[in-house]
């Protein structure tokens, strides 16, 4: 299998359980909810998406012909010898991620974090789930380590996730020119129900990727 991936960079994840660990993130090219095309964002299923997730021209992106060699270049970013914390992301990285590649993550005794829309089931094998829900779109990925909504959506509250197996419950201020508004939404929220927490994207805070 080709994997396209548009990206491959090492930082602190900015958002989420994980806030303020340094990881390896690896960013699939494509999304099955929006071709990343600001024309057609409008009648996209999900158009608030603040990522560039079109082609391969990222740092350290590129076409990889097969699992070893995208494996092989994802742990060079690690800078020591200690268990490397890897975060595959996107677009949807379940368009494009498999037991082949997870395998060999894990030959390289990776811990394996992914962030996915739960369009798609992700393989057990992967170390951390993290779910995010996008309104209308009906969740395959009904359990995991985290849930993390971002909030508001237009006609999506909260509590219709709690029914599911998540271990954690965020809810992560939507950007853009209301992001003061939606922080304050959030804040409310989770100070009204105690089950859900903030999640900021602290990366744009500190300036970081």
């Amino acid at each position: 299998m080709t994997y396209n991936v548009k990206e491959i960079f090492y930082s602190i994840q900015g958002e989420g359980y994980h806030t303020g660990r340094p990881a390896i993130f690896c960013r699939f090219t494509g999304c099955n909810l929006w071709n990343g095309l600001e024309k057609d964002r409008e009648v996209a299923k999900c158009n608030f998406c603040d990522t560039d997730f079109v082609g391969t021209n990222g740092d350290g992106g590129n076409k990889f012909l097969n699992e070893v060699d995208l494996v092989k270049e994802i742990v060079s970013y690690w800078p020591n010898s200690s268990k490397p914390f890897v975060v595959l992301t996107g677009g949807e990285p379940m368009l494009q991620v498999d037991i082949k590649l997870v395998k060999a993550l894990k030959k390289y005794k990776c811990e394996i974090a992914i962030e996915t829309n739960g369009t798609i089931n992700v393989p057990n094998e992967i170390d951390w789930i993290c779910v995010s829900p996008k309104a209308g779109n009906p969740l395959k990925q009904v359990y995991g380590d985290e849930l993390k909504l971002v909030y508001p959506q237009k006609n999506v509250a909260p509590d219709i996730y709690e029914k599911y197996s998540f271990k954690n419950f965020s809810l992560q201020p939507m950007d853009g020119t209301l992001k003061v508004h939606n922080t304050q939404l959030a804040l409310e929220y989770c100070k009204n129900n105690p089950k859900w927490k903030i999640s900021l994207q602290t990366h744009k805070i500190i300036g970081v990727r």
